[in-house]
Formats: C-alpha cells, structure tokens, sequence
C-alpha cells in the first residue's frame, strides 16, 4: 500500500526521461531539441507532484552519447531547455542525471545500477530511498527502484511485458498524470 505522504520535504520523486517526461523517437534518440516532445499533460503532473516531493530528479541512461549519434553538450541543451519549460509551467526539476555508457558496458552509472542513485545522495544527503519514488517505463528502471529500496511505479508501455515482472513493481499507471491524481486522491481523502 502506497505510504501517505504527509511530510513532502522528506520524499523524493526520481523520473526517466525518455517514455516518461517525453515521447520517445522508435529505434532512435532524442538527439537535439527540436526532437524532444513532451508527452500530453506532463508540465502540469509536474506542477502537481511537487506538491508531494521535496526533491523531483530525473535519472537517466542516454547511450546516444555513447555510440556518437550526440554530444554531451547537445543533450545539457536539450535539459536544459526541459528543466526550463518544466519550471515556467510551474514544476521543477532539481537535477538531471544521465549515464552516457554504453549497454553492456557494466558501468555503475547505467540503470539499473545505483551510481546516479548515489551521485544523487552526495548531492542531497537529506535523500531516504525509502521514501523515494522512481516512475520509469523500462524493466531497468524497476530494476534501479528495488536495487535502492524505493518505491517502483511503471509507466506501462506496449514494449515492457508486465505480466512478466510485475514482482519489480509496486504500481502500474498509464502515464505521469494517472499517477499525480493517484497520489492527489490518496493524500486528500
């Protein structure tokens, strides 16, 4: 059963990108800022889930880099631009981090590894992985949230086979704005 939230400072929110905040581009990555699309009602989700974390932080894995499709510098701009829309409709993201590894690789950094979880807790040492929350649409994001003990909320997508492992995942929502009016209802009964 999901916890009440009823001291939000001391909860953090981790986000994926790709397939979470934004529409992913099949069988490519979102290379440059003009590809980069939100999905339908997220800005306005995220205006609504700061009422309930303290800290809201997107981690994710974004091998473009890697394989040389982007530089880095493209995807700071394309965070950038994200964090900047995010806050100017009324939401925040405190921080993004992002592995550039490649799958495969073994990097402590890539999910589900725990490095950005850690990079994370350096950073904001008040972070309770128990009172954590990662949304992700990926069996590596299920993975990550058990690997630090948070909360594990899937954003169901036609790719990732729930049925399958769905013992990695405390909850199963649509999209973004399902799971900020789950957490509206349960915290306002």
């Amino acid at each position: 059963m999901f916890p009440l939230i009823t001291n939000p400072k001391s909860w953090t929110l981790f986000l994926d990108r790709d397939g979470v905040i934004n529409r992913k581009l099949p069988d490519d990555y979102v290379k440059m800022r003009n590809e980069f699309e939100f999905l339908p009602f997220v800005k306005d989700s995220l205006a609504e889930l700061k009422k309930f974390f303290g800290r809201i932080i997107v981690i994710t894995n974004q091998q473009g880099v890697g394989k040389g499709l982007m530089t880095e510098t493209d995807l700071k701009e394309i965070h950038f631009e994200m964090c900047k829309t995010i806050e100017n409709t009324g939401g925040f993201i405190n921080k993004v981090y992002f592995c550039c590894d490649l799958a495969g690789s073994n990097s402590n950094n890539r999910k589900p590894a725990t490095g950005m979880a850690m990079q994370a807790k350096a950073d904001f040492p008040e972070i309770d992985f128990t009172k954590t929350v990662m949304v992700g649409d990926a069996l590596s994001d299920m993975e990550f949230a058990n690997n630090i003990g948070a909360i594990a909320v899937l954003i169901a997508n036609k790719n990732f086979f729930y049925k399958n492992n769905k013992q990695l995942t405390d909850y199963v929502f649509n999209n973004l704005k399902e799971f900020a009016d789950f957490l509206y209802e349960k915290n306002n009964k």
